[in-house]
C-alpha cells in the first residue's frame, strides 16, 4: 500500500489503524536544532482527543504520545522523528457482524474491492483515528513555523444550516477555546452544539465547514505548475477523511464575480507590498503573495449513524439491512480543526525549506 507519505523534503509518513496496536508518524527532513518536546506534541493531540465533550465520541483514549527517536537533549538531531500513540480503549465486537456488509458512507467497499483482505475494525486504516499521525507531524511543523512567526488557526464556521457570523481575527483564537464546537461566534456555537446533541440523540449526524487561516506567510512559497502551494494545500486537506470539498480565498464564489471584483489590488504599507482585498486567499499563480492564506473545507456528516440502513451482504450477494453500533462523533468538525491546522502546517514547512526560508540541515 502506498500513499501514506506527504512532502518533498519535510516528509510525514503516518501509520496505524483504529483498533490496531498503535498509530503515529515518522517525520523525516526536519532540521537539527529545533527545540521539541513531548508536551509540544501532546498539546496538539489533546485538541483532537476523543471524549473531551458531549459533542465527541465517548471512546476513552488519553492519546498519550511517546517519542521514539529523533530528539536528543530536548532538540531535534536531524534524524527521523518517530512518535506513537498506543490504543487503549478498543471495542471491536460491534464490527464483527459488519465484516462482509459494507457500511453506507464508509470506505469499506472500496477497500474490499482494492485489497480484499483488510482490517475492518473501526474502519481500520480508513478511520478518522489515523489523523493522529497528521497531528504528530503538524506539531513538528508548527514548531518550525514559529521560527518565522507563522501562525495557523482553524475554526468551525458552519454546522448543518447554522452559519457563524464573521468574527475579528483577534477574537477567533480566543473564542474557539471557549466552546466545544470550536466556533468563534459564541452565539452560533451554542446553537451548533444544540443541533449536534439533538441529532446524536436521534442516532443521526451532521456536517459543516472548517476554515483555516495562516498568518505571516512570506511571499514566494510554492512552485508555478504541478507543486503550486494551493494545489498542495488542497491535496493535503482532501486527504483528510470525510472532507468532500476545498476552497481557497473566494473559492466557488469567484465563479460569479467580475474580474474587477475578484482582483486584489496592490498597495504599499510601511515598505511592504500588500493587497487591499484577499479574494485570492493569499496565493496567486500557485505562489504565496504574503497575505493571510484562507482555506475552507466541507466536512460531510459522520457516516456512522445508528439508524437502520440498507447494504449488501457480500457473502450471500444479496440485499440486507444493518444497524451500526459503537462510539462515534455526531459531528466531525470540532475535532478535525486540529487536523486541518496540522496538515497545512506540514505543507508550509516543506515549502519553506524548499524555498530556502528554513535551512534544511540545521537551525
Amino acid at each position: 500500500m502506498s500513499g501514506n507519505t506527504i512532502g518533498k523534503i519535510f516528509k510525514i509518513t503516518t501509520f496505524g489503524s483504529s483498533h490496531g496496536t498503535a498509530l503515529g508518524a515518522v517525520v523525516d527532513g526536519c532540521p537539527a536544532g529545533l527545540e521539541l518536546s513531548k508536551e509540544d506534541m501532546q498539546k496538539e493531540l489533546d485538541k483532537r482527543r476523543p471524549g473531551t465533550s458531549k459533542v465527541t465520541t465517548s471512546r476513552g483514549e488519553t492519546d498519550e504520545v511517546q517519542i521514539l527517536s529523533g530528539i536528543f537533549e530536548g532538540k531535534t538531531d536531524g534524524t527521523p522523528i518517530a512518535a506513537a500513540v498506543y490504543n487503549r480503549d478498543m471495542d471491536s465486537s460491534a464490527y464483527k457482524a459488519l465484516r462482509n456488509k459494507p457500511r453506507p458512507g464508509h470506505a469499506d467497499y472500496g477497500w474490499i474491492s482494492k485489497y480484499g483482505h483488510y482490517d475492518y475494525r473501526g474502519g481500520g486504516r480508513a478511520s478518522g483515528r489515523t489523523t493522529i499521525g497528521h497531528v504528530i507531524g503538524g506539531a513538528v511543523a508548527k514548531k518550525l513555523l514559529e521560527k518565522l512567526n507563522i501562525k495557523v488557526i482553524a475554526h468551525v464556521t458552519k454546522v448543518g444550516s447554522i452559519e457563524a457570523q464573521k468574527i475579528k481575527l483577534t477574537e477567533i483564537e480566543k473564542n474557539i477555546e471557549n466552546n466545544s464546537v470550536r466556533c468563534a461566534d459564541l452565539e452560533a456555537a451554542a446553537k451548533m452544539e444544540e443541533l449536534i446533541l439533538d441529532l446524536k440523540q436521534k442516532g443521526d449526524s451532521v456536517g459543516g465547514i472548517v476554515e483555516t487561516i495562516v498568518l505571516n506567510v512570506p511571499a514566494g512559497l510554492g512552485e508555478p505548475v504541478f507543486d503550486k502551494l494551493d494545489a498542495d494545500i488542497a491535496k493535503v486537506l482532501m486527504g483528510i477523511g470525510s472532507v468532500k470539498g476545498v476552497e481557497i480565498g473566494a473559492g466557488f464564489e469567484a465563479a460569479g464575480l467580475k474580474g474587477s471584483q475578484m482582483n486584489d489590488e496592490f498597495y504599499m504599507d510601511n515598505n511592504k507590498i500588500k493587497t487591499k482585498t484577499n479574494r485570492s486567499g493569499g496565493i496567486l499563480g500557485g505562489i504565496s503573495d504574503g497575505m493571510p492564506i484562507i482555506t475552507r473545507m466541507a466536512v460531510k456528516p459522520t457516516p456512522s449513524i445508528s439508524k437502520v440502513q440498507e447494504t449488501v451482504d457480500l457473502e450471500k450477494m444479496d440485499n440486507t439491512k444493518i444497524e451500526i453500533r459503537g462510539r462515534h462523533d455526531p459531528c466531525i468538525c470540532p475535532r478535525v480543526t486540529s487536523v486541518a491546522e496540522s496538515s497545512i502546517a506540514v505543507v508550509l514547512a516543506d515549502h519553506l525549506i524548499r524555498a530556502g526560508f528554513i535551512n534544511s540541515c540545521k537551525l
